[in-house]
């Protein structure tokens, strides 16, 4: 008999986020030898240090900084798949900031939907570490996306995401996907059922966090 050793945690460690339990039932995603089933998309540090995520996907709206990407993989202590442009960010300056991310450390680089294939393909023949291109729209021509260099989609299409998902599966039934999974348990555990091997999770931000803390703190409770 498999037993099951106490978990352990600690005073001031175990209040932290902890990822939805269904998204154990993914495949998982393989990369150089390394499991990721669940990957926390946020930018904020603090979160970054208090989750039990698999890997970060640090993607944020504004044009990608090497100084900025250097930071999270710095503070971060699990793998960081860097967001490098590809919609207001694009041609060389894409190329440029995928091989600084991999020679600070990511795991992977992330592009934009926008991003031309063209341009996915220079990133591929530049850097060793994947290109995860991001699908937007069921309509995205993910044929010409592989052939360019896309190693993982990571599909992000709001209500449709399931079901660009499961069109992908159907004509691709190898290509490793990541899919947002949603705001429920409900939706990341139909994202997986169409095919999804990993699941980005939204994390709340410090702020939400601090509305619940402070509430405890006003009505002189102590620490949730």
């Amino acid at each position: 008999m498999v037993h099951t050793p106490t978990p352990i945690d600690g005073t001031l460690r175990k209040f932290a986020l902890r990822i939805p339990p269904v998204i154990s039932q993914c495949s998982g995603i393989t990369i150089f030898g390394k499991l990721y089933r669940s990957i926390v998309f946020s930018t904020d540090l603090a979160i970054i240090r208090n989750v039990n995520a698999d890997a970060i996907m640090a993607v944020y709206p504004f044009t990608p900084q090497p100084v900025i990407t250097q930071a999270i993989i710095s503070a971060s202590d699990i793998p960081v798949f860097a967001g490098v442009g590809g919609g207001l960010t694009q041609g060389k300056r894409v190329i440029h900031m995928a091989s600084y991310a991999e020679m600070q450390g990511a795991i992977g680089v992330v592009v934009n939907a926008p991003t031309k294939n063209e341009v996915i393909a220079d990133v591929a023949d530049t850097i060793d570490i994947p290109v995860i291109v991001t699908i937007a729209r069921e309509d995205t021509d993910i044929a010409a996306r592989v052939a360019a260099g896309m190693r993982i989609a990571n599909v992000s299409a709001a209500a449709e995401t399931a079901n660009v998902v499961r069109k992908i599966r159907e004509t691709f039934p190898e290509l490793p996907i990541i899919a947002t999974g949603g705001p429920t348990e409900e939706t990341i555990r139909e994202t997986i059922e169409a095919g999804a091997n990993a699941i980005t999770w939204t994390a709340p931000s410090s702020g939400e966090i601090f509305k619940h803390i402070m509430a405890a703190y006003r009505a002189g409770e102590a620490h949730p």
